[in-house]
């Protein structure tokens, strides 16, 4: 069976997680959490990253230092992870759906605008697929509005807008590096801060609402509970692993970039017949390959289509049931304006096999069954 993913292991990990043993730190901020944050920084341009257990527990934080409060209005697509919902439904918010563009799966940035009430206080653009939405766009709204912009980069490490990294344009950007994404810690997340004033309550939220990041530093000489927090602090074992990946992520890159390149062009005859629909990438957007997709005629094809690779020994699956459909989508949220793309793109949209090392028979396996399902009809 060819697995739809493997979590990426480039060889130093193992190593960097007995190191982290061996100094007799593995809980959260030591040497590997550092190194991983000023690398995330120097990378994107963010002037604070801090690693955190998920990119869902960056998203509470980026929703408490929003001050989001009950009755407050927060505007994302429907087609997106029920976290980006989720953070913000925890603070009381009700969740605004807005439908998405056919072409990149991300929000119609078009829509925005006629969505905002006098309780809107943010908007979450998803970079879906590790391609950009429209940000100049966003941005402007959210200044005329007085909105904060909060991120969900998950799938957008390596990703770029007009040459700025993704999660580094908005107030507040949310990383994941689950085991499904490029780079993986197994769980583990980070937020990038734009605003470095900031930055002091964002460590205070995620050390219990402790200034012991201060202490750690030696700028206080002791310790103590200053505001509300949770333990959002990822352990040092996790920033091991991640380091390792974090020190090769070009190669990474580059690797995944190579295997999306080959299906695209391994699939473009059946996207040129009429057959299926490829990703779209805009001009002012450089990807990641986070994942390739294709897009089958409707549920009924896709269904069928899933089936046969699985009988054939691929592993290819669909995600996201839109949220505005979901019975925790219709108690905390409203859908605004017409739903024509979210649920119908939702339908037709088949992830492929992508990760790290995939082999070059394994892509031509999965494109020769594609090609087989169609040209035999």
């Amino acid at each position: 069976m060819i697995s739809f993913n493997v979590p990426p292991c480039v060889g130093k990990e193992k190593e960097y997680v007995i190191q982290a043993i061996e100094n007799h730190k593995i809980c959260g901020d030591g040497e590997f959490t550092k190194r991983c944050s000023q690398w995330l920084e120097e990378k994107t341009g963010s002037p604070k990253v801090l690693l955190t257990t998920s990119c869902t527990h960056a998203t509470e934080m980026a929703a408490l230092l929003c001050d989001i409060q009950p009755g407050d209005e927060v505007i994302m697509p429907s087609y997106t992870f029920v976290s980006t919902a989720d953070a913000f439904v925890l603070r009381g918010a009700k969740v605004v759906f807005v439908d998405i563009r056919p072409d990149t799966m991300n929000i119609d940035e078009k829509l925005i605008e006629k969505a905002i009430t006098k309780k809107t206080k943010a908007i979450v653009p998803v970079h879906y697929a590790g391609v950009a939405c429209e940000m100049d766009t966003i941005m402007d709204i959210a200044r005329r509005h007085n909105l904060m912009v909060i991120e969900d980069a998950a799938q957008g490490v390596m990703s770029t807008y007009k040459g700025k990294a993704l999660g580094t344009i908005g107030d507040y950007g949310c990383y994941s590096f689950h085991e499904t994404k490029n780079y993986s810690m197994g769980e583990g997340g980070a937020l990038l801060i734009k605003n470095e004033d900031m930055a002091e309550q964002a460590e205070i939220l995620r050390e219990k609402g402790t200034n012991r990041s201060k202490f750690f530093r030696g700028q206080i000489d002791k310790y103590t509970w200053v505001n509300y927090g949770s333990s959002y602090l990822p352990s040092e074992l996790n920033a091991a692993y991640l380091y390792a990946e974090l020190e090769v992520a070009d190669e990474i890159n580059q690797n995944r970039l190579s295997s999306w390149n080959q299906y695209y062009e391994g699939l473009k005859d059946l996207k040129d017949k009429g057959f299926i629909e490829l990703p779209y990438i805009p001009d002012e957007c450089q990807h990641n390959a986070h994942m390739f997709y294709i897009k089958a005629k409707d549920l009924e094809e896709r269904t069928k289509l899933i089936s046969y690779l699985k009988e054939n020994g691929v592993n290819a699956v669909f995600h996201y049931i839109p949220l505005h459909s979901a019975p925790a989508g219709r108690k905390f949220g409203r859908f605004d304006g017409e739903d024509r793309y979210t649920t119908k793109e939702s339908e037709r949209i088949l992830r492929l096999p992508m990760y790290y090392g995939i082999k070059e028979e394994a892509l031509e396996k999965v494109m020769g069954l594609i090609h087989a399902f169609y040209l035999a009809k």
